[in-house]
């Protein structure tokens, strides 16, 4: 029943159009399978990144409020998901630049955070710090505000990932009831 439930939106083959049927693949795991040519469809983790920006002098961290679903009017990093083009660094720097009007550079990897989505049922998370290296702050792409937030005074971010990412970078967050 989990199978079925997990795929009950995947009925077609992406290759030829044939009818998927749920079956155990060479792997002896339940997936769709085309009756006609074979294809499987492989439900993955879809990967997105998440930027952390701090203001080191202004004791500071860089915050979006988003616009749109989810967590729409909530606080949380620049972030985004991954195209199938970029690596994760090119995914960061696009973020940060489309959602802030900030050009910056990687600095380091925080680390991955797996966890639910509602859009994608589940979503691996990759933490970047970053060092802005030009641009002029202004919320763009999905985001109402872009603001330098200080930390003794952080708001409810609003993915547990992006909490993940502030808490190794030193911030200390609050918990909040609403967040994916």
């Amino acid at each position: 029943m989990i199978d079925i439930e997990r795929y009950k939106n995947i009925n077609f083959c992406i290759v030829c159009g044939g009818v998927l049927v749920i079956k155990k693949d060479k792997e002896n795991k339940n997936r769709p399978i085309c009756e006609s040519c074979g294809w499987i469809f492989y439900k993955n983790h879809i990967p997105a990144v998440a930027c952390v920006v701090l203001d080191e002098i202004n004791n500071k961290v860089l915050l979006v409020k988003r616009k749109y679903e989810p967590q729409i009017g909530f606080w949380a990093l620049p972030s985004g998901y991954m195209e199938i083009w970029q690596t994760p660094e090119e995914a960061a720097i696009d973020e940060l630049r489309e959602e802030t009007g900030l050009i910056g550079v990687v600095d380091s990897f925080i680390g991955y955070y797996s966890g639910y989505s509602p859009i994608y049922e589940r979503v691996l998370s990759l933490g970047f710090r970053m060092k802005i290296i030009g641009g002029v702050l202004e919320a763009g792409d999905d985001a109402l505000e872009a603001v330098f937030y200080d930390i003794e005074k952080m708001p409810e971010i609003a993915f547990w990932s992006h909490q993940d990412f502030l808490k190794k970078s030193g911030i200390m967050v609050k918990e909040t009831i609403k967040m994916i």
